[in-house]
């Protein structure tokens, strides 16, 4: 069965298995301890703190391990926010950061801090110099991701890195999604990654923090790690995830050219082969194994199921995965459509053979749940149209405020408006992203008894 969700978890790389099993039987003591198997556990947890500082680019005293990804978020973020309080108590982030990132920052806000999210443009990415205006006298930590976790597009880090120092602000770089791949360009100050998105086990994070960045680890104080991560190592996990994140920079050159001409192929004939289908994201500055592609009038959870059925893992970046029924706020801040999206991931060594069958399974099955769902195949012209339309969607969940919109969008003649009435959170974004692939015009949102009032006019 065809894995292509590897922007979640990466299988286990076999060396990681093979480290984790030695390790079992030679790192099981304490590393703090003076006796030979105290001092046999702190080699082992020595040799992969600079075979994982070697793999960032930093100094080895400058890296901690935490307990996952997420850990080494909060932790970076607290510590560098308290270590520089006197600076100020701003944060500036970009909008489409992970959540452990979107979560510390709302904390500190309902500590009476205070943040800044910076805007991105359709592909995904941030414009530097935007980021730029959100950096301001009191602003003690800038955060970026390397690469985003949902459409794979690369962030410019190296350029947003540079005008962070030229305003003495520490950048702190979420690298989770990347760093399997390859180091961090660029003057970051602190560096966070998770072992079990580039093939190690998963509850292994690191936290890197560069000589001269002002930090204060918060909560109680513990004698391991520097204080920046308190518990007892898991040196197992800790030495499988140092050996694998070497193993896969060895083969990451190579791999990344190869996964990269699949992943082109999937982006050309999703294309051709789907119609009413936006490929999302950089097309040249993103990861290489990682495409999104966001199918009209489809609903995301039917798909990844139908999918599922047919033998193939994905994932989605919709609010179909989520245990709410807000939309992707990744999705959102590049104003993409929020439903209907398929994120294919795939994880080094998939056969091209997958991926061909993927594309042939596809199609059909994009088909079949959008002809159960009832959307158009092609708008009708109607022979008598009327002025103005206004559509009742109230208690129907995406896509099929946008399905019935694009089913009667052709009753109405060119310059006259159809209504919408939905109370779907998502349609506040799909109903604008169809008018942009539709080439209609959506004049706006207005104030409805439930839920909002969605205007479109026809132009075409």
């Amino acid at each position: 069965m065809p894995y292509f969700d590897a922007a979640s978890a990466a299988p286990l790389h076999p060396v990681a298995r093979q480290a984790l099993l030695a390790a079992l039987d030679e790192g099981w003591a304490d590393p703090a301890r003076l006796y030979r198997e105290g001092r046999r556990a702190r080699l082992l947890l020595d040799a992969a703190r600079e075979a994982a500082a070697d793999a960032v680019g930093c100094r080895p005293d400058e890296l901690v391990f935490t307990s996952s990804g997420t850990t080494a978020v909060h932790a970076g973020i607290a510590g560098a926010l308290s270590g520089r309080r006197r600076v100020g108590r701003h944060l500036a982030l970009s909008a489409v950061e992970h959540s452990s990132v979107l979560h510390s920052a709302a904390a500190h806000e309902a500590a009476g801090g205070s943040f800044t999210e910076v805007p991105v443009g359709r592909s995904g990415a941030v414009d530097p110099a935007a980021y730029a205006t959100a950096l301001r006298p009191d602003t003690a930590l800038a955060c970026l991701q390397s690469a985003n976790h949902e459409v794979g597009t690369e962030q410019p880090v190296a350029e947003v890195a540079a005008l962070c120092a030229e305003a003495g602000v520490p950048l702190l770089v979420d690298a989770a999604q990347s760093l399997g791949w390859g180091p961090v360009a660029g003057g970051w100050s602190l560096l966070t990654a998770s072992a079990h998105k580039w093939g190690g086990p998963a509850g292994v994070g690191l936290l890197a923090v560069r000589k001269g960045v002002r930090f204060a680890p918060q909560g109680p104080a513990g004698e391991r790690e520097s204080g920046r991560a308190p518990g007892f190592e898991n040196l197992p996990a800790i030495v499988a995830a140092a050996a694998s994140l070497r193993a896969v920079r060895d083969e990451a050159a190579a791999e990344a050219v190869r996964l990269r001409a699949l992943v082109d192929r999937i982006r050309s004939v999703v294309a051709e082969r789907v119609g009413d289908v936006e490929v999302v994201g950089d097309p040249e500055r993103r990861l290489p194994h990682l495409v999104t592609f966001s199918c009209l009038y489809v609903d995301g959870e039917t798909l990844l199921h139908e999918l599922d059925r047919h033998g193939f893992s994905v994932s989605s970046g919709s609010s179909c995965t989520s245990s709410t029924l807000e939309p992707s706020h990744v999705l959102k801040a590049m104003g993409v459509l929020s439903e209907g999206n398929v994120r294919v991931s795939l994880p080094p060594g998939t056969p091209e053979a997958d991926v061909d069958r993927f594309l042939e399974v596809l199609p059909g099955v994009v088909a079949e749940v959008r002809e159960r769902l009832g959307a158009p195949v092609s708008v009708p012209p109607s022979p008598a149209p009327v002025a103005s339309l206004v559509v009742d969607a109230l208690g129907r969940r995406c896509p099929i405020p946008v399905i019935e919109l694009a089913k009667v969008i052709g009753e109405v003649p060119v310059g006259a408006t159809v209504t919408v009435l939905a109370d779907d959170e998502a349609a506040r974004l799909d109903i604008p992203a169809w008018c942009e692939m539709r080439e209609q015009e959506y004049v706006g949102e207005e104030p409805a008894d439930r839920g909002s009032a969605y205007v479109v006019r026809r132009l075409s």
